[in-house]
């Protein structure tokens, strides 16, 4: 099975990027899942019902979010019906929405996981506890799962990969939109990496424009941050799996920018 995850995208550039480069990424890699994180997407904040249907028409099977997932209140109207979205599972109970879901597309089934981090973000239930209990589930039906792993903290976030490994076939970081340079095959056959970087503007800070972020940094007074409508930049990972075991065969970080990328 061929898996292409898409790291953080960051309002309408990050929107463009992923429209303009899909039709190539899945020429290239072929993938049989396409899974977004889509948590920016609304202006950076959030995402709504006419922003995910853009994804799936353009070819996008399934969706995770992280800490943003409230930031539109959009999302109250859809969540609970679309079963192809996820938010963090270590939410509060009675969260609307779900956690994790299985994904089928072109023949092949992907169980895909999502958990946010506590270092350094909101005080939330145990991602490691909470996800435990979700692979103990999946696992009796399903050999091949990607975690999204929405977190700050490098450490954490590597620590998820080794309590992984073995169970999960992918892991994957998002939330600080700067693509890590650690991608790895563990010992017990997950490809893991710390965070896949986001699509959006190359020239703001994370995606928005970089004068608010230096007033509010130099200042320590409150700014407006908007998203930046520079030239882009879409970073993701691609992962092939052994589906009768669901370890990871090979894996590639992608890394493409506007007016420099060139796919072979």
């Amino acid at each position: 099975m061929k898996v292409l995850f898409i790291g953080d995208i960051c309002g309408n550039t990050g929107r463009k990027a992923l429209r303009e480069m899909l039709p190539s990424l899945k020429s290239k890699y072929q993938p049989h899942i396409i899974i977004v994180n889509g948590e920016n997407s609304a202006a950076g904040r959030g995402i709504t019902a006419s922003i995910a249907n853009e994804f799936f028409n353009w070819g996008v099977h399934g969706i995770t979010m992280g800490n943003h997932t409230w930031d539109n209140r959009d999302i109250f109207e859809f969540i609970d019906d679309e079963p192809r979205m996820i938010r963090p599972a270590n939410f509060p109970p009675d969260t609307p929405g779900r956690g994790y879901t299985v994904i089928k597309a072109n023949g092949k089934e992907l169980a895909i996981v999502n958990l946010q981090g506590r270092t350094f973000l909101p005080a939330i239930d145990c991602p490691f506890r909470v996800g435990d209990d979700i692979m103990e589930e999946l696992l009796t039906k399903h050999k091949c799962i990607l975690v999204d792993f929405h977190a700050e903290a490098t450490s954490e976030k590597i620590a998820m990969g080794y309590f992984m490994d073995g169970r999960a076939s992918i892991v994957v970081g998002t939330h600080t939109h700067v693509q890590s340079n650690d991608d790895v095959i563990l010992p017990g056959g997950t490809a893991y990496l710390t965070d896949a970087g986001m699509v959006g503007s190359r020239e703001g800070v994370l995606g928005m424009e970089k004068d608010a972020v230096l007033y509010k940094f130099t200042t320590q007074l409150p700014a407006r941050f908007v998203v930046d409508e520079g030239k882009w930049q879409l970073n993701g990972l691609f992962v092939e799996l052994d589906e009768s075991t669901g370890s990871a065969k090979r894996m590639e970080k992608i890394r493409l920018r506007e007016d420099e990328w060139i796919m072979d």
